[in-house]
């Protein structure tokens, strides 16, 4: 070794990350998230099944996040680096906690673990998207947890764990932005732990309004269908956007009356819940009006159905009252990335499904439960693009970009730029290893089939056209092609940056 290596010693990178205290975070969620199961098992015992694979769950999870929270017990302070860790590994095992009851239950239409990671994914992620091919044939109990692990997913367990448990408050408002994705989350109080139990309060709210009147339907016989099983698992399901349902042709099985009630609330969970807020509980529904994303959100909603109603109104798919029915609720349910359906869409002219897939990308609003872009990034590209050309022919005129009265800072534009162009080329991957496996498989996968595939799971609609439609299964699928579409399910919850972070090296290391 020479003299200058002596004088000068290479040193080791630093672990710039506090692995423990992640872990010790993680278990503590897992160690809370192990009470979910008691529900179903409440149910499955109501209906006179075997509840022990509900209560095995939480044996095994409540114990695996105690022992860790033990192991790892100590002085922990989260920061930013610390918050992408500890959501990315929280959905990781949430989907392997809501897997583990289908496996227990020895579930015939689950075929391996990767079916069964699958569905636990798209629950807790509220894809949506499911191998089963019959999902009446499930246990109550089973069904029931299928449809509550959505409910859980869809606001959030970050934004639980943040509202009852006050050792998380140091580094919360990190752990709250990256659980409620957009470019940016507006506080309803100063205090992380206060905003994030009255975003869960309202979320509480809607589903039990929701249930009261999916149950005043039934018991007045306007729907005999919605019986309060079918009620209170429908409200699970669509607050959060997230589109399992207990029948096998989705809402198409209940009244028309039950499908308008749920389009309403569909809509109301693609709007920012910190918004939503302002304007139903604390009555300043001026701040709603004057929102561009909300603005830009509803008027969306109203052109994609209006161009759905159209389309298969003039080529004689439907007609009349039930053409409009039809257009409403699939423009909603997709551009919400809710993913119930009331018609077999993959019937629909070529235009019809191309707007479906164009709907796919738009989402609901920042701050909502809705996958997808989000609305509001759309507002802040399109204003990005106008300020480019403005420049293009006046190049000495400094113009920011505007948001509600308020300049957006440049770090934000190109977060949103960056995130477009991440979302897009992962998108086209996936179609394209999709496609290239179909292909290797035997399995029939049409181009437009693989790129409604690939989006539908990045977006977190669910549905898909061909064999993963509305009336279909990824059962088909390999297992491969189900890892690929897992970790979509996984990348489009959690909105990328957080899983492009943890691949970079310097995430790691602080040197």
């Amino acid at each position: 070794m020479s003299a200058a290596a002596r004088a000068h010693p290479r040193r080791r990178p630093v672990l710039a990350v506090d692995v423990v205290g992640v872990l010790n975070v993680v278990g503590t969620l897992v160690a809370y998230l192990s009470l979910a199961p008691l529900l179903p098992a409440a149910v499955a015992l109501g209906y006179e099944e075997s509840p022990w694979p509900f209560l095995a769950v939480t044996a095994i999870a409540g114990g695996l996040g105690l022992a860790t929270m033990l192991a790892t017990r100590g002085d922990h302070r989260l920061g930013i680096r610390e918050g992408f860790l500890v959501v990315s590994l929280t959905w990781l095992v949430a989907a392997a906690i809501g897997a583990m009851p289908y496996v227990f239950s020895g579930e015939p239409q689950v075929n391996d673990l990767v079916d069964a990671y699958f569905e636990g994914m798209s629950g807790f992620s509220t894809t949506g998207g499911s191998i089963l091919t019959d999902v009446e044939a499930l246990p109550r109990g089973l069904a029931m947890w299928r449809q509550f692990s959505q409910w859980l997913g869809g606001i959030g367990i970050i934004v639980l764990a943040l509202a009852v448990l006050p050792r998380l408050r140091v580094g919360g408002r990190q752990l709250l932005e990256h659980e409620l994705p957009g470019p940016e989350i507006e506080s309803l109080s100063t205090r992380i732990r206060d905003t994030a139990r009255r975003i869960w309060i309202l979320y509480v709210a809607l589903t039990a309004a929701l249930f009261t009147i999916l149950v005043a339907l039934w018991a007045t016989g306007v729907d005999d269908e919605i019986s309060p099983f079918h009620a209170i698992a429908h409200a699970f399901t669509t607050i959060p956007t997230a589109g399992f349902s207990t029948k096998a042709n989705s809402i198409e099985a209940f009244a028309p009356a039950t499908q308008w009630v749920i389009v309403l609330f569909m809509v109301l969970g693609g709007i920012n819940f910190a918004l939503m807020y302002r304007a139903l509980v604390r009555r300043q529904p001026r701040t709603a009006a004057r929102d561009e994303e909300l603005r830009l959100y509803l008027a969306l909603l109203v052109v994609g159905a209006l161009l759905l109603i159209v389309e298969i109104w003039t080529e004689d798919v439907v007609s009349g009252w039930s053409a409009v029915r039809e257009g409403v609720f699939t423009a909603v349910s997709t551009m919400t990335t809710t993913g119930y359906s009331v018609a077999d869409y993959n019937t629909w002219p070529a235009l019809a499904l191309m707007t479906i897939v164009g709907l796919m990308f738009v989402g609901g609003s920042a701050g909502s439960t809705s996958g997808s872009v989000k609305v509001v990034r759309h507002v802040l590209l399109g204003k990005i693009l106008r300020r480019e050309i403005d420049q293009t022919m006046h190049p000495e005129v400094v113009r920011p970009v505007w948001l509600n009265r308020t300049v957006v800072d440049e770090r934000t534009l190109r977060g949103v730029s960056s995130f477009i162009l991440l979302y897009i080329g992962i998108f086209i991957l996936g179609a394209l290893v999709l496609a290239i496996d179909a292909a290797r498989t035997g399995l029939e996968l049409s181009t437009i089939d693989a790129v409604s595939v690939s989006a539908s799971m990045l977006s977190n609609v669910g549905p898909a056209f061909g064999v993963g439609g509305p009336l279909g299964s990824f059962a088909p699928f390999s297992d491969f092609s189900k890892l690929v579409m897992i970790a979509l399910m996984w990348m489009g919850r959690l909105e990328i940056i957080p899983i492009v972070v943890l691949l970079s090296r310097h995430y790691w290391r602080s040197s």
